[in-house]
């Protein structure tokens, strides 16, 4: 894998961990059609274009609410706890993907602008770290990432955890 700062300081390695993660979610998108992306694949409907919304929900929510920064995350609302998780019929997968690149821009402002001690405050209310959103995020991101792995594989046989394997 190209680019794995194998002896880089910790920043860099977690973020290149995040990275390595997040090409996967945009790769699994690679070459199928509308309906291919928003086919539920599981009983509770998970499909690919609604984990890749999600993803792009909680990297603003954490990189970016937490730390006060300008956030476009999908609002929480209790009668609808799954909203960041479904794709909307007036979103295409090229506003889905967008979204996930712009919420990706903004996460890594973020990490680039602060140390890893600095402190925000998560949508809890518990005090964290940017360390800790960053190990917080590679494990939600490697998560879903994974699920997509599944999901794509039912949708048309494809496999692969990374481009690169």
């Amino acid at each position: 894998m190209d680019g794995v700062p194998y002896t880089g300081g910790e920043k860099e390695n977690l973020k290149s961990s995040l990275d390595r993660h997040r090409d996967v979610v945009l790769w699994k998108l690679e070459g199928l059609d509308e309906e291919r992306v928003r086919r539920p694949m599981t009983p509770s409907g998970t499909n690919l274009l609604g984990l890749t919304k999600h993803l792009a929900s909680v990297e603003y929510g954490w990189f970016c609410e937490t730390f006060g920064r300008e956030s476009d995350a999908v609002p929480y609302e209790e009668d609808d706890p799954d909203a960041d998780m479904r794709a909307e019929p007036h979103e295409t997968t090229a506003d889905i993907v967008a979204y996930y690149r712009r919420a990706r821009e903004a996460s890594d402002r973020t990490i680039d602008e602060l140390d890893l001690d600095a402190l925000g405050t998560s949508w809890r209310g518990v005090t964290v770290s940017l360390r800790w959103v960053l190990l917080h995020m590679i494990e939600e991101t490697a998560r879903h990432a994974g699920h997509m792995d599944i999901v794509r594989e039912l949708i048309d046989s494809e496999t692969g955890y990374h481009r690169d394997v």
